[in-house]
């Protein structure tokens, strides 16, 4: 029998993100849950769409339908996120969901087609690399062997902070967290996401989302948002004070992280995507973790240019630093109606 495409009914969620957790191809960006997050917070609609054979998914592709005055009409696998691209367990179901795509692209209107850090790369479709890299490795369960897997120089600093008067905590408070996030994003030249949407993905991720907080003296310094899904953590948003690098804060923050998420029997920790030769690039060579090029790949409508939509395109510097001098309430006000422009 034939492979067929179908859109998600909003009752059988349960059903999508059954074959999520047994695909090996398939990520947190997958789960059904983005649909309802990423609507609710930024009002881009998004398609669930999966390929059925005999009753049984072969496959899924959640795409938005990201709509920006500013960065035109789009439709990204999974807007707003680093991942999200078809997840397949047959090559039949990728060209299925690739022509419900193309289909999609052209009832909607779309000006192309992006997946993002795709498992099956298309040999025929354009594509942009060497701009990120992800990074992730096993964590060592002993503590100690935690450690010495993190570089000489880097390992006194975390040995340092952990003797500091620094304390841990799973954060409630969403405005500790915030307070730390949105200047953290003025500070580096970017929109900050709107605090609606951290609590969107609080409360619809229930356990497997929370955030991780260290203070000093009852004074919040770094917090992290952190996803988990099968065997792994991943610190996603992170936001600190000026003084978190001087403690050791976001140095304790990430290590902290590792050995609560092995107690929870997370053994492997993603550290995320991050912009080749930047700082948290090297932030994160610097702790011992190797970088894996990530790819972007576009079906462009009618053979049109690739779009160049990154911080690192020169027509975006002025907007950059003119943004790093915004006052923080100002940055706070309009980062997030830009923020829904971007996906």
């Amino acid at each position: 029998m034939s492979v067929t495409v179908k859109e998600l009914d909003a009752g059988d969620a349960a059903r999508w993100d059954a074959f999520v957790q047994a695909c090996d191809e398939a990520t947190f960006f997958h789960r059904a849950g983005w649909k309802t997050v990423i609507e609710n917070s930024f009002g881009q609609r998004g398609h669930l769409l999966y390929a059925e054979r005999d009753g049984q998914i072969e496959g899924i592709l959640p795409i938005f339908d990201v709509k920006s005055r500013l960065f035109g009409h789009r439709l990204v696998s999974t807007a707003f996120c680093v991942g999200g691209a078809p997840a397949v367990t047959s090559d039949e179901a990728l060209a299925a969901l690739d022509r419900a795509a193309e289909d999609l692209m052209a009832r909607t209107g779309a000006e192309y087609i992006e997946y993002r850090d795709p498992s099956r790369p298309h040999a025929d479709w354009p594509k942009k690399e060497g701009l990120y890299a992800n990074f992730e490795r096993p964590t060592e369960a002993d503590e100690d062997a935690n450690l010495k897997q993190i570089p000489r120089k880097q390992r006194a600093v975390v040995r340092k902070a952990l003797k500091a008067d620094l304390v841990d905590e799973i954060d409630t408070d969403i405005d500790r967290f915030y307070g730390l996030y949105s200047p953290s994003m003025r500070n580096l030249g970017t929109p900050v996401f709107g605090k609606a949407y951290i609590r969107n993905l609080l409360d619809v991720f229930g356990d497997d989302c929370d955030i991780l907080t260290v203070s000093q003296n009852g004074r919040p310094l770094s917090s992290v948002l952190n996803f988990y899904f099968k065997d792994t953590v991943l610190p996603y948003y992170t936001g600190a004070d000026p003084e978190a690098r001087k403690s050791g804060a976001a140095d304790l923050q990430y290590f902290r992280l590792m050995r609560r998420a092995v107690e929870r029997g997370y053994t492997n920790f993603d550290f995320g995507r991050s912009k080749v030769d930047t700082g948290p690039y090297a932030f994160k060579k610097n702790w011992g973790f190797e970088p894996r090029p990530t790819v972007l790949e576009f079906k462009m409508k009618g053979g049109a240019a690739l779009p160049d939509i990154n911080p690192n395109n020169p027509k975006y510097r002025f907007f950059i630093d003119t943004w790093k001098k915004l006052p923080l309430p100002v940055a706070n006000m309009i980062g997030p109606w830009l923020g829904k422009q971007v996906g």
